[in-house]
């Protein structure tokens, strides 16, 4: 496969090539999907590099640990380019990830392609190539993601899934991948990310791909992104999706949403990115669907995990909460797992009940 890859050296529109990956896709044995219990844990590291402790029943414990003690079984970590910012650049993620594989955690790479954040809002250029023609970015992109694998795998880590793109239902790599205006270049990229990721995987099992958007509660929106993605012949493995119920819709609406994409593509669908306040933060001036509490919080895990386990055809594999561990790192999130004491919270009980016998 790798010789193929190097044969297609100018591969974006190549439909012969594309057919075949789409093929290898379709008909490659993937590792049976369990339930994906995880959490972005991108900055748990750094708040415990600055000596923050992370606490059970008041005694301190490494912040890993006590997700693992409660049925986590994954670890989704974001990958900047060259941040000047972020603590995200790649050795800081593969000596994360190499703490998580020593736990038994599954990995999922979230390739941000940006020194900072990307989401629907922005998708900003790495500084190092910004200035290059649509040409060069794919073969940028390409290189960048096969040689950011090789080096996971050289560190004993490689990923078990991979994001190419953060919510990316307006695109990214502005201007050139940006949606609605760009679509070919922006399909161009994100086949030229998944051409990387395989070239990069050696003689490991292939990653699975995940295609993340941010619109866990609207169905037309989604319909709308990825019948585009079907129609650029785009393949990929899991279907994945941000819900915070204060920007993407109602718990009905992603009930809604979750049966129309496991019955419209019949892939499975992961909850990629999920969070509720423990603390007054979004809903300050209209009700929501649970109070901003501790159990509150809790409460609504609950119910948003009962509705991925009730896709149809099993289709709803896993859960990601967005960031429980950024104590330490200044004001605590009220998205958070834990206190200002880095106390753990009622919501790391959630899963007990499914893992304990």
């Amino acid at each position: 496969m790798t010789r193929i890859i190097r044969i297609y050296t100018d591969f974006s529109r190549v439909n012969i090539f594309l057919g075949l990956l789409l093929f290898l896709f379709l008909n490659s044995s993937l590792r049976a999907q369990e339930f994906a219990i995880g959490a972005d844990l991108s900055f748990l590291k750094a708040a415990e590099e600055k000596g923050f402790q992370f606490k059970e029943d008041g005694k301190a414990k490494p912040g890993l640990e006590i997700f693992k003690d409660h049925g986590y079984n994954w670890i989704r970590l974001r990958l900047f380019h060259t941040p000047t910012e972020l603590p995200n650049d790649l050795e800081y993620t593969i000596a994360l990830a190499q703490e998580a594989k020593k736990l038994g955690f599954k990995l999922l790479l979230n390739f941000h392609y940006s020194d900072t954040w990307a989401d629907p809002a922005k998708q900003y250029l790495p500084k190092a190539w910004e200035g290059k023609s649509h040409h060069e970015l794919v073969s940028a992109v390409r290189e960048y993601t096969r040689d950011v694998m090789l080096r996971f795998d050289a560190e004993g880590v490689p990923p078990d899934m991979v994001q190419p793109g953060n919510e990316v239902i307006n695109g990214m790599l502005w201007p050139d991948g940006k949606l609605p205006e760009n679509w070919d270049n922006f399909a161009e990229l994100l086949q030229a990310a998944i051409i990387g990721v395989i070239a990069g995987s050696q003689d490991n099992p292939r990653p699975q791909i995940m295609i993340h958007i941010d619109q866990g509660g609207n169905k037309a929106n989604t319909a709308y992104f990825f019948d585009k993605i079907k129609e650029y012949r785009v393949p990929f493995d899991v279907i994945g999706q941000s819900y915070y119920p204060w920007w993407h819709g109602s718990l009905l609406d992603l009930r809604e949403n979750m049966i129309f994409m496991a019955k419209e593509y019949k892939k499975p669908i992961m909850l990629v990115e999920v969070a509720y306040c423990a603390e007054p933060a979004e809903y300050t001036t209209k009700p929501g669907p649970f109070p901003e509490t501790p159990e509150g919080q809790k409460e609504f895990l609950e119910e948003v995990t009962r509705i991925v386990l009730d896709t149809p055809d099993n289709l709803g594999v896993g859960i990601m909460w967005w960031e429980p561990a950024t104590a330490g790192l200044g004001n605590v999130g009220a998205r958070d797992f834990f206190d200002e004491e880095g106390n753990v919270l009622p919501v790391i009980n959630v899963f007990d009940k499914y893992i304990r016998y």
